[in-house]
This record gives C-alpha cells, structure tokens and sequence, in this order.
C-alpha cells in the first residue's frame, strides 16, 4: 500500500504541514496588510514575522490533527486526504507532535517580538489563537467534532488574523479590514466545509457531528454556494457604494469561473476519492479569490481610486 503516497526524506516533512491548505495561512496576512496602505506605511518587519508566525500554527494545527486523528483510530493507509506521516510515512506519533509543538513554540517567541514592538494584546489574541488551533482537533470536545469548525476556521484564521495584522501595523483598528475579512473568513470556513463533505460518511462513523453531517450533503453544497454568493456581492457592494472601497477591488469576480466549477465538483462528487477534485478546487478557490483581492486593495491603496 505504500506506493506513490509514501513519501520519504524531506518530502515526508512538507508533506506534514499538508501545503494545500496553508494558503488559509497567508492569505489572512496578505489582505491585512493590503488593507493598511489606505491608512498607514507597511511595516516590513510586522509583515514577515506575522506571516512566519501564521504560517507555523497553520502548519502546526495540521499535524495536531494528524496526530489526534491517528490516536483515535481514524487515519488509515487508505484515508484520503491526510499527510500520511504516520500511517504511511513511517513516522512516530511523538515526532509529530514535537514537530508541531516546536512549530507553536518558535510561533509564540515571534509573537513576543510582535508584542514588544506593538502591543500587549497581541500576545493574548495570539494565544487564545494558539489555544483554538490545538482544542480544533485535539482536548476531550474537539471543535473539529462539532457544527461549528467552519465558524471557529473562519473566524479566528480569517478575521483575527486580518485584525491583528491591520493592528500592528497601524496601532488601531477599523471597520475597514473587519469588512475585508468577512469574505475570507468565508473562503476559509468553506475550505472546511468541503473537506468535511469529502470526509461526511467516515465523520459520521468516528461519532463527529459536523455541520454537513448534521443538514446532509445537499444542504451543506446549497450552503457553500450561498455563501461564497454572498461574499462576491459584498465585495461588490464595498467596491461600488461604500467608502474606501474601490473599482479595483472587483477583480476577485475573475475568481467567479472557479466558484462555478468548485459547486460543480461538489455536487458531482460523491466518494471521498470522487470529491478530492471539489477539495483541491475550494482550496484554489480561496488562494485565488484572495489573491485578487489584495492585489485590488494594493492599486486601491496606491493610487487612491
């Protein structure tokens, strides 16, 4: 069974932090920092220690969830969609959880450089983060098992980190990038979403009640596309009637063609194998989407138009 899946050397380590899904890491980062140019100047150090830290407990929640996962019994040589590094790779489960504890402990000694050059809250945000990222998949109640992943995914990985990258640069906030951050943390939430309608039928079995288990496949694809409707128009909405929104800001509507083609993937699909394409398409979806968006508020905040 190990064949083209196994990976080996250094490849069994990337492999770990599951790549595809760290775009829920910068993206966040990208559009905060986007969003500080109508306001202020770029602080390049904020920058890049905000994205390394974001980066590392993205990185380092993923393999929480592999370890936890494996320990539950729920990862196996033909689970579709893990990092495999234990199941398949050969890795023990304490390297895993090293790996990802070093990951948050090299994440907090950033944040306290963050936290010395901006504010003291930054530390707490940063923590109660941390604290939700570990608690996602692991703890007694994991947030992961419940109808609410999507909303914690979203939130504290698209809003909060939009807010708090906004914040340190500028040392305010504003309901500005609170606006910006509705739509990502949206893309972000519905990245959960379709993983969860891949995994529904093994979910179910562990005992999980996600919100897909609980309304059905039907309903959560409904969801999804209403949604991700809805964030379209918002950004519409900001860019034609609000302040500070900007012309610029429509090219995330070049992202509408794969919107199409993920709900499509969706509904088609249904066996874990049959929807890793709606899973890699979501993903591409939110780096896309997001993407464009920075780039709009970028000539938004450059040129003033």
């Amino acid at each position: 069974m190990q064949g083209t899946d196994t990976h080996t050397g250094i490849r069994k380590y990337i492999s770990l932090t599951r790549p595809h899904t760290l775009t829920a890491g910068f993206i966040p980062v990208l559009v905060g920092t986007a969003s500080v140019l109508l306001f202020s100047s770029i602080r390049w150090d904020m920058f890049f220690a905000m994205l390394i830290a974001t980066l590392l407990i993205q990185s380092a929640t993923n393999m929480f969830n592999e370890y936890f996962d494996y320990k539950k019994g729920l990862d196996s040589a033909e689970s579709v969609g893990i990092a495999g590094a234990i199941v398949r790779n050969g890795m023990s489960p304490a390297a895993v959880m090293n790996i990802a504890v070093a990951f948050y402990i090299i994440a907090g000694l950033i944040g306290i450089y963050i936290t010395v050059n901006s504010s003291f809250w930054v530390i707490i945000v940063g923590a109660i983060s941390m604290a939700v990222g570990y608690f996602y998949t692991g703890g007694p109640y994991p947030i992961s098992w419940t109808p609410f992943g999507e909303i914690f995914a979203g939130f504290f990985m698209g809003t909060v980190i939009i807010m708090i990258t906004f914040f340190i640069h500028t040392g305010t906030l504003h309901y500005f990038p609170l606006m910006m951050s509705i739509p990502v943390a949206i893309t972000i939430g519905l990245l959960n979403m379709a993983n969860n309608i891949r995994d529904r039928k093994k979910d179910k079995e562990s005992g999980r009640r996600t919100f897909v288990i609980l309304v059905g496949k039907p309903v959560a694809v409904i969801t999804t596309t209403l949604l991700l409707a809805f964030a379209y128009g918002f950004i519409g909405w900001i860019a034609l009637f609000k302040p500070y929104g900007s012309v610029f800001m429509l090219l995330v509507f070049l992202s509408l063609p794969i919107f199409i083609k993920t709900v499509r993937l969706m509904w088609k699909g249904s066996t874990p194998k049959e929807l890793i394409p709606a899973m890699a398409s979501m993903g591409k979806l939110n780096t896309i989407f997001g993407l464009l968006l920075t780039i709009g508020l970028t000539l938004n905040g450059l040129t003033g138009i």
